[in-house]
C-alpha cells in the first residue's frame, strides 16, 4: 500500500492557549509555538510532529497529512484526482487539495514510514497459567505516571455529503474500506491500522474526534485517570471496547468541544484477501463492551453552531 499513515493534523479552535494545556496535559509533548501564542505544535513519541492548534472562528479540522512513499505515489493521486475533477497543488514532494464536503485541506506528503519500538509484553495471569509470580503487575506499578501517545491513528470527519468524502479518501487518494455502516459511516484506512480515517453522516462538516494510540489498555486507563483528575468535566465515554477495529478505548473532550480518544490493540491488516469487510447496523457498530455511549457523545454540545455555519457557508 502507498498510503502508509496519517502524518500531521492542524486542528482550529477558538482559544488556542486552553486546548493546548489539555493537549500538554493529555501527554503530547509541546515543540514550538508562534510569537504571539495563535499556533502550537506538538509531537508524539514515535511520529514527530503531529498536532498543529490554530485560531478559527470555530472548531475544525483545518488540515490532514498522509504519508506516501515517493514522487510516483504523488503522480499517481494527482491521476486519481484529476479524474474526480479536482486539481491539486503539486511540490516535488507533497501535493495539497481541499476536500470541501468535510473542509479540509489534504496534503499527501513523501514521509518516512514508521519503525516503532515494541514495549515489553504485557504478562497475564490467567486460569491455569500463573506466569507473573510473587510480584505486582507492571501496570499496577506505574500507576501515576505520565501516559504519552506513541502516535496518531485516526481522526473521524462528520459530513453532510458523505458519500462525497468517501469517493474522495477512496477513489482520489487510495484509502481502503475496511468495514461500513451503511448509508452512515465508513471506516477507512491508509496504513495497517483498522481505520485512519472515519467518513460518518453528520448535519454539519464538524471535526467528531482524534484518537491517540498507546502501550496498552493500562495506558489508556491511567492516561484517563490522570485527565479526570485534573478536570473530571473531561469525560466523554469509557472506559470500554471497540467492535469495529477491536480497540479499547476512553475518550475524553478538549476545551474546544473535539473529543480526543486514547487507544491500544487496534486491528492490523496487512493482507487484504485475508480480511473481510462487513456491513455492520447493530450496537456492536459503536462497542463491544463498556457503558453505553452517552447523548453528547453522539450529538455534540455546540452541534447547532457547527450546523448554522455550515449552512451559511454552503
Amino acid at each position: 500500500m502507498p498510503l502508509h499513515r496519517l502524518t500531521t493534523i492542524t486542528l482550529g479552535v477558538k482559544d488556542v492557549a486552553a486546548t493546548a494545556d489539555y493537549y500538554t496535559d493529555f501527554g503530547l509533548n509541546p515543540t514550538t509555538s508562534s510569537g504571539d501564542g495563535l499556533t502550537r505544535r506538538f509531537a508524539t513519541v514515535d511520529g514527530g510532529e503531529q498536532l498543529k492548534i490554530v485560531r478559527t472562528p470555530r472548531r475544525r479540522l483545518t488540515e490532514l497529512g498522509i504519508g506516501v512513499d515517493d514522487s510516483d505515489d504523488l503522480d499517481r493521486i494527482g491521476a486519481n484526482l484529476l479524474r474526480l475533477g479536482m486539481t491539486a497543488a503539486r511540490t516535488a514532494t507533497s501535493l495539497t487539495v481541499y476536500e470541501p464536503a468535510t473542509e479540509v485541506e489534504v496534503t499527501v506528503e513523501i514521509a518516512l514510514r514508521l519503525d516503532q519500538v515494541p514495549p515489553p509484553a504485557p504478562v497475564y495471569n490467567r486460569p491455569g497459567a500463573t506466569p507473573r509470580l510473587n510480584e505486582r503487575a507492571p501496570g499496577v506499578e506505574k500507576w501515576g505516571t505520565s501516559v504519552h501517545p506513541r502516535r496518531l491513528g485516526h481522526v473521524v470527519l462528520g459530513s453532510t455529503h458523505h458519500d462525497v468524502a468517501q469517493r474522495f479518501f477512496i477513489e482520489g487518494l487510495g484509502f481502503k474500506i475496511s468495514d461500513e455502516v451503511p448509508g452512515i459511516a465508513a471506516f477507512l484506512r491508509c496504513s495497517t491500522d483498522h481505520h485512519n480515517v472515519m467518513i460518518q453522516k453528520a448535519p454539519a462538516s464538524l471535526l467528531h474526534h482524534t484518537s491517540w494510540q498507546v502501550d496498552d489498555v493500562d495506558e489508556v486507563g491511567r492516561g484517563a485517570t490522570n485527565m479526570l483528575a485534573k478536570d473530571a468535566n473531561r469525560h466523554a465515554w469509557g472506559l470500554g471496547r471497540h467492535h469495529i477495529g477491536s480497540n479499547f478505548f476512553y475518550y475524553l473532550k478538549d476545551p474546544a468541544g473535539n473529543f480526543s480518544e486514547y487507544y491500544s490493540d487496534m486491528d492490523c491488516i496487512v493482507d487484504d484477501a485475508l480480511w473481510k469487510a462487513q456491513d455492520w447496523n447493530d450496537s456492536r457498530a459503536m462497542w463491544s463492551w463498556g457503558p453505553p455511549p452517552p447523548a453528547s457523545f453522539l450529538e455534540p454540545a455546540d452541534l447547532a453552531e457547527l450546523m448554522t455555519d455550515t449552512h451559511s457557508n454552503g
